[in-house]
């Protein structure tokens, strides 16, 4: 999708593993310092404050919010894109089993279309696990004024190192001062993991499906200003004892009513009358009608195309069918024998939506409930969350065909007995997995380690590509592995993938293949190997996971080189709109160009395209889901925001191919679609991962984040491109042989292409 506005899911993991790398030069640090950014050292940086290469950190008297001085982190090179971290790191002893805060007064400025800035907090835990994390995705800040933002939560039990800072991601400057980082009490005992009977299960299941409907189509205030997740996890605890659907219904509605004052649960015996808040006014000019609209799913992130909003309308204009009317009640049943009755308007005046209800007290960062999923109920509440956020605004199960429905009771069993967060974070892979949504994350549990090699599944064999200099002359490019501690390889890839959320089968075997080397640190992997040169023996060799300070990646030429004369290779990962800029001359004079899509292009905008023809080009078909109705009732689609690109000059007039192959996923899928339609070049190697669009995230209690999809991509000419991908013209496999040889298969038969 368009580079300025989507979020990679895959470098949100890599934002984390590049800080961790970055805390680790602060491990003697026992406290936060400076937390009032009064202190510098000789080159006027902040004491105890670091920053990631590419940024500069320092103390400045310029509008400081409190004192003399305050921290500002500016980008100090003009490449698109990436991320500035400003941290320190602190042993976390004294903090463990206690809820924390960590606020700070923030602001900032010039930060260009892509620019945004958050505040972050991660705790490291033994084995290189990771721990409570919130780095503000889904409310970053672009203010010019300050204001101040928090983040708490659980420091865990094994934790070694809290992490604390600001991120900026695109261009110019963020200013952060008064900081604070406060204990709010101890972390309260988790509830212990415990089955769901059969009744229970049925009270979870009609709560999550109330929360649902009241939560992103009852438009009260009360509702609006909800704490939710404290709610949800107070939901689980209140409704699951009810021992029938008459004591189900009293729970729910008291539950409700503070929330959504005019919803009505009833059961089988009772019923339903409208209430009088709901009937038409005898004055219509002093009431409007409230309801509804969501254009996706929007939270109220910065720079993001998917808005929620609470519209208003004159009595007059309200109502019908194309719109919610107060006096038509939406009827949901809830089970067999419990029915909601939930407005999806109100009537609302100057003082607010009717009838006048003071709104609930929230008890966001309450130190009586756990934050942590190793807790039963926030477990339970985080399925119940998500669940509804994709019954509700998932824009794809038209294609994937899933029994979303099927779904919930499913995983909340499962949730219930989940003996840690860790077990959780196997449930949770698994719910997103039946989107089959290659942008659906669960980044939360990421492993920091690594061991130091890359491999692929080539000729049902999995094959090593790649090896870190640690274990040169141990392993080999080509060398086969046959098990990973015992294991059959196949066995163990199959596992991963069933944890896997993906359109396709490429773009899970690759996110399968990356969490295959991942493990804690320190922990020894037992291979069993099958070398190529001597193929049928079988070798044992120990290798350690180790926190990389980076990937081990195969062998390419230069991001811009020239491989033969009067032919170019360019690497969209690697280079930079001002590395295009700089060789266009070269480019200009070329015979052939061949362009690498094999990755995420983190650094280039669209505008290269513009130069390899000269014809206009849009983008393909960008549908934003319109919603005023629950369950994905009469979705309509906005279609618009799509790139229009003018040629530039000089021309590219050189022949040119494009490799690509399942690594290849959204904003890279945008750019081939155009190649594609346009007919740019040849496509050489595999199938694009098929899945397009701006990514959405939401957060949930303990900690968690999730991402998906939030909208619709269609190909140029209509047709459907989630689950299809962009498809080679000229299809290549690798063969074991070749990376034995140190080949670049793709590339040779690119080469022939821009010969041909």
């Amino acid at each position: 999708m368009n580079i300025y506005k989507s979020l990679n899911p895959i470098r949100l993991i890599l934002a984390v593993a590049a800080i961790l790398v970055l805390s680790a030069a602060g491990l003697a640090q026992t406290g936060p310092q400076n937390l009032n950014f009064e202190t510098g050292d000789a080159q006027g940086l902040p004491q105890g404050w670091r920053c990631s290469p590419g940024y500069t950190l320092k103390l400045t008297h310029e509008q400081a919010k409190e004192g003399a001085y305050c921290g500002e982190l500016a980008r100090d090179n003009g490449e698109r894109l990436g991320s500035g971290h400003l941290m320190q790191s602190f042993d976390a002893g004294f903090y463990r089993r206690k809820r924390i805060r960590f606020r700070a007064a923030v602001r900032a400025d010039a930060l260009g279309i892509a620019g945004q800035a958050y505040l972050w907090l991660r705790v490291d835990r033994s084995g290189g696990q990771i721990g409570f994390f919130d780095n503000m995705n889904d409310r970053p800040f672009r203010e010019r004024d300050w204001r101040y933002y928090e983040i708490t939560g659980d420091i865990d039990s094994d934790a070694e190192r809290v992490n604390i800072g600001l991120i900026l991601r695109g261009y110019g400057k963020a200013w952060i001062d008064d900081a604070s980082f406060e204990v709010l009490g101890d972390t309260p005992a988790p509830e212990p993991a415990r089955a769901l009977t059969p009744r229970a299960l049925q009270n979870e299941a009609a709560f999550a499906r109330l929360y649902g409907v009241v939560r992103y189509f009852h438009p009260s205030d009360q509702a609006a200003g909800m704490d939710w997740n404290e709610f949800v996890i107070r939901g689980v605890r209140e409704v699951e004892g009810a021992t029938s659907e008459a004591e189900l219904a009293e729970k729910l509605g008291t539950l409700f009513t503070v929330v959504a004052p005019t919803v009505r649960v009833l059961n089988g015996a009772q019923k339903y009358s409208l209430p009088v808040e709901l009937l038409p006014p005898k004055d219509a000019t002093s009431v409007k009608v409230t309801y509804w609209r969501h254009e996706g799913l929007g939270l109220g992130q910065a720079q993001s195309m998917y808005h929620s909003e609470r519209v208003q309308e004159s009595v007059e204009s309200a109502g019908g069918e194309k719109e919610p009317a107060p006096g038509s009640p939406l009827k949901s049943s809830l089970s067999s024998g419990v029915t909601a009755w939930v407005p999806l308007a109100l009537y609302v005046d100057s003082t607010g939506t009717l009838p006048r209800v003071k709104p609930p007290a929230n008890s966001a960062g309450s130190v009586n409930s756990p934050s942590s999923a190793n807790d039963r109920a926030v477990r339970l509440a985080d399925v119940i969350i998500a669940w509804n956020v994709f019954e509700h605004f998932y824009p794809y199960f038209d294609v994937v065909k899933t029994d979303w429905s099927a779904v919930l009771p499913r995983m909340l069993e499962r949730a219930a007995t989940d003996k840690d967060e860790s077990a959780f974070n196997e449930t949770m892979n698994r719910m997103i997995a039946e989107l089959h949504d290659g942008h659906a994350q669960f980044p939360k549990g990421a492993l920091s380690a690594s061991l130091p090699i890359e491999w692929d599944w080539i000729e049902d064999r999995l094959v090593i590509t790649a090896v870190g200099d640690s274990i040169k002359g141990k392993i080999s490019p080509g060398d086969a592995v046959l098990k990973i501690d015992g294991r059959p390889a196949a066995e163990a890839l199959s596992d991963k993938e069933a944890l896997i959320s993906g359109a396709t089968p490429q773009w899970i075997r690759f996110r399968a293949l990356q969490q295959l080397t991942r493990g804690r640190t320190g922990q020894v992997a037992r291979l069993t190997i099958e070398p190529f040169s001597q193929r049928g023996a079988n070798v044992e060799q120990s290798i350690q996971y180790q926190v990389l300070a980076a990937p081990v990646v195969e062998h390419r030429p230069a991001k811009i080189d020239e491989i033969e004369p009067g032919i170019y290779y360019v690497d969209i990962e690697r280079i930079s709109d001002a590395d295009f800029n700089a060789a266009l001359p070269q480019l200009k004079a070329a015979h052939g160009i061949i362009f690498d899509f094999r990755g995420y292009p983190h650094l280039l905008g669209p505008a290269f395209l513009t130069y390899l023809t000269d014809q206009k080009m849009t983008s393909a078909q960008w549908n934003i889901p319109q919603l005023l109705w629950p369950d994905r009732q009469n979705m309509q689609f906005k279609r618009g925001g799509e790139w229009n690109l003018q040629p530039a000059n000089p021309t590219l007039t050189a022949k040119k191919a494009f490799i690509t192959d399942g690594r290849a996923i959204s904003y890279a899928e945008s750019c081939m679609g155009i190649v594609e339609y346009y007919k740019l070049g040849a496509i050489v190697g595999g199938p694009t991962a098929g899945t397009n669009g701006n990514v959405n995230m939401v957060s949930l209690p303990g900690g968690y984040a999730i991402t998906w999809t939030g909208m619709k991509v269609l190909k140029h000419d209509g047709s459907r491109h989630h689950g299809v991908g962009i498809n080679p013209t000229i299809p290549v496999s690798r063969t074991r042989a070749g990376v034995a040889a140190g080949r670049d298969e793709f590339l040779e038969r690119a080469i022939i292409a821009v010969k041909e």
